[in-house]
């Protein structure tokens, strides 16, 4: 598995951050009523690969630059365990210096969008699906999240299916589309196109108030393995007659690192500096999520949000043209439900 974030090498930011901030996200996405006063009954777990000695201390200098509470070990706001639960004997740092990144990028992230949420550091030993599907049941089963998620992705392969049970918990599990444009096969597509989770694709987000496009690298894929879930057959045939079996993404928010997000991440970057990639939208689903109180267990509930619950994103596509998708709607985005942003970006919590 791979984690699915893109670092903005050529810009740091000294003392002011660049890139959005917490309170910018918020606005975007119409949360800043929800993010005031919900959340304090839930709990996010965020799945990583690796250990990042520096998360909690830099999770500190986020929250403080956004004037977000404080969510440390000492207030019981905050805990990093190992894949089985326990806080302690951590797994190694990352030896190619990745996934230190990944985790407080995921925990600004969750951050932003529900400050006051309790959150849960899960690091996997590595990045193997065998240890990572192991951290994923530890958040879900041992930390009793309310939320989880997992800014990684990886190619399908034959007996998926049979992974199914990692993600089949009954609770909101947001997984990254990718971040290689449409149907790269071999490096996206599962566990985004399990049946139990919510994929989430990227947008380019110009400005907050502005209208978002598909950002051209967000992945999306007609699963080889993952049957079409019932919520995705009830699209009707335009698009069943095209693919029929789980599409992705179900949803979506900023991926684009033209227009990223503000991160301190002290390992990996050396301070403030930007961000993009699925790895940024699917934690702000996450969150948002755990705004909600969501407690269904997939990616159905966009599916049927209300009117006006979603920003509808209507231009851009994520075809790389190998392989192409021939113009239709799992590359290109379209009024109403499309491959590479789902149903949309939220617009409040209405939809989730």
């Amino acid at each position: 598995m791979h984690c699915a974030s893109w670092v903005r090498t050529d810009i740091r930011a000294a003392f002011i951050p660049m890139g959005y901030g917490a309170q910018d996200l918020q606005m975007a996405y119409g949360l800043t009523s929800a993010a005031a006063s919900n959340g304090a009954t839930q709990t996010v777990a965020i799945v990583d690969a690796f250990d990042n000695p520096n998360a909690e201390a830099d999770l500190a200098v986020y929250r403080t630059q956004f004037g977000l509470p404080a969510c440390t070990t000492n207030n019981g706001c905050f805990m990093k365990v190992n894949q089985n639960g326990i806080a302690g004997s951590y797994p190694p740092t990352d030896p190619l210096g990745l996934w230190e990144s990944e985790e407080i990028l995921d925990l600004d992230m969750a951050s932003a969008i529900c400050p006051n949420c309790e959150i849960i550091l899960v690091e996997a030993d590595d990045n193997s699906n065998l240890n990572l599907y192991a951290a994923e049941n530890t958040a879900a089963v041992t930390c009793a999240a309310s939320v989880v998620s997992n800014s990684w992705d990886g190619g399908e392969y034959n007996g998926e299916n049979s992974d199914e049970v990692n993600f089949n918990h009954g609770i909101p599990i947001t997984v990254a589309g990718g971040d290689s444009g449409y149907d790269q096969v071999g490096v996206d597509g599962y566990p985004s196109s399990s049946a139990y989770v919510t994929a989430v694709g990227g947008t380019t987000l110009p400005c907050v108030g502005c209208v978002e496009s598909v950002w051209p690298l967000s992945g999306s894929i007609c699963s080889v393995y993952i049957s079409q879930p019932s919520w995705q057959t009830a699209l009707g045939s335009s698009y069943t007659s095209v693919c029929s079996t789980r599409i992705t993404n179900d949803v979506a928010a900023v991926g684009d690192p033209n227009t990223g997000v503000a991160v301190y991440d002290s390992y990996g970057s050396g301070g403030w500096t930007v961000f993009g990639g699925t790895s940024v939208a699917t934690p702000i689903i996450a969150g948002v999520y755990a705004l909600a109180g969501s407690v269904i267990g997939n990616g159905s509930l966009p599916y049927g949000a209300p009117a006006g619950s979603l920003h509808d994103i209507t231009s851009g596509s994520n075809d790389t043209g190998s392989p192409s998708c021939g113009g239709n709607f799992l590359c290109n985005a379209e009024p109403g439900y499309d491959g590479p942003s789902g149903n949309g970006t939220p617009n409040g919590i209405g939809g989730f």
